[in-house]
């Protein structure tokens, strides 16, 4: 199984993250899309990731047509403990859209299948989760009738880059137009593109040749990031690889193709790779209105992979969904503030960077634009001082609770009370 990242490395994680998100919508409602071949569990993963069955996880290769897309619920542990403390009568966590995306195949580009469609579905998400299946199952057909995630993996990112090929064409062709109207250039003569477009697109062109997602790339200026954000490029996306694998290879933490898709990704590009089981998930999925059923279950799990005569941390049993959530969420770089108090808990979704104004107008628009300032306690402070308390008193007798204004960046887990005043135009 490909290492984990060690805590030490989680700045350069999230600087990782900012780079593959700085060409996307700065916006708070962002999507996550499922992307791979037919009959490699997308449906499926979308149904466990929304806990609930809102797709048609059919058996057949285009099941799903139009894509279906589901609130999945943001796993959090400090959103809990806030609920736990107030108890109020309204608690609303943090989601995430995820869109289920009917399956690709080769020469979609050029419309075989639903190609066409289905690529627009996918320009329509924000980031995507590429699924790849390294399973064998004579229950479940594959398109291309054996399992090879390689093969998959080549065949989805060529569409993909196939697609951004197409667009920078076009791309092109507009930016030269543009230029004729605006210097008064015949049509017939071949303008001379702007230094920084031209030193995008060549890089954009190289990388798309090469089968390389545009958003790995590391050495683009900011001014070319601005240029290539307006191209509408696929593989500009944060991209998250899944393999899909049996529930005997999960729980063995191993797979003859894990070692293969690292390498493949790392020629790639580069990128994080989730391994998880479909089939595992589901069945513990089933259980889940009994809570004693699902711990049998784990039990037997644990006890299957001992009698292979493998142990330790790095073998325990667990759901890989709300790390799936998590990842996703962290790849669109967005993360969560909350408000809390006696009639309702709610952690709010922004994207980092925010200034607490902007937060404030998550909230509603009144209160950025009356935007006064912020009381803002750090999670872990109210956690450590409040005592068992549903208030911020002892947090504020210790000099944690912080006064913010207009320039303050929101901090991920931020606890926060607006102040804003709007005086209502006055009748004429």
């Amino acid at each position: 199984m490909p290492p984990k990242n060690k805590k030490k490395d989680a700045d350069d994680a999230d600087d990782k993250y900012m780079r593959a998100a700085r060409f996307g919508r700065v916006k708070n409602d962002l999507k996550m899309g499922f992307v791979g071949l037919p009959n490699v569990g997308k449906s499926t993963l979308t149904n466990l990731l929304a806990g609930a069955c809102h797709a048609e996880a059919a058996n057949y290769p285009f099941c799903t047509i139009d894509p279906n897309m589901v609130q999945a619920i943001v796993p959090d542990q400090k959103f809990k403990y806030l609920a736990n403390t107030w108890k109020p009568p309204s608690v609303v966590p943090a989601s995430m859209k995820i869109v289920d995306i009917a399956g690709l195949i080769k020469g979609a580009s050029e419309g075989a299948g639903l190609g066409n469609a289905f690529l627009s579905h996918i320009a329509a998400v924000d980031g995507i989760f590429h699924l790849v299946r390294a399973f064998d199952s004579d229950e479940v057909i594959h398109v291309d009738d054996s399992v090879d995630p390689i093969r998959d993996l080549e065949t989805i990112q060529s569409e993909l880059c196939l697609k951004d090929k197409e667009t920078l064409a076009k791309v092109v062709e507009k930016e030269k137009d543009r230029i004729r109207k605006e210097k008064g250039i015949a049509r017939s003569t071949e303008p001379p593109l702007g230094e920084t477009f031209q030193s995008a697109y060549n890089k954009c062109l190289k990388l798309i040749e090469s089968n390389t997602p545009v958003q790995t790339h590391e050495d683009f200026s900011m001014g070319e990031v601005d240029i290539i954000r307006d191209f509408g490029l696929i593989t500009t996306k944060p991209q998250i690889y899944v393999v899909n694998m049996s529930k005997k290879n999960f729980m063995r933490k191993g797979s003859k193709w894990l070692p293969k898709i690292q390498t493949w990704v790392n020629e790639h590009g580069g990128g994080q790779i989730i391994p998880m089981s479909c089939e595992f998930e589901q069945e513990l999925m089933d259980l889940q209105d009994d809570k004693d059923a699902q711990k049998a279950f784990i039990q037997q799990c644990d006890d299957e992979v001992k009698a292979m005569g493998l142990s330790g941390p790095g073998f325990a049993i667990k759901s890989v969904v709300p790390r799936l959530i998590r990842s996703g969420r962290q790849s669109l770089c967005l993360q969560s503030f909350y408000t809390a108090g006696p009639k309702e808990v709610r952690a709010w979704t922004i994207m980092k960077g925010t200034l607490a104004p902007q937060a404030a107008g998550v909230i509603h628009t009144d209160f950025e634009r009356g935007f006064i300032k912020a009381e803002v306690a750090n999670f872990d402070d109210f956690k450590a001082l409040h005592n068992g308390a549903a208030n911020m008193a002892k947090v504020k007798e210790a000099g944690k609770y912080r006064q913010e204004g207009k320039s303050y960046v929101m901090a991920d887990g931020d606890i926060v009370v607006f102040m804003h005043n709007v005086t209502a135009s006055k009748k004429k």
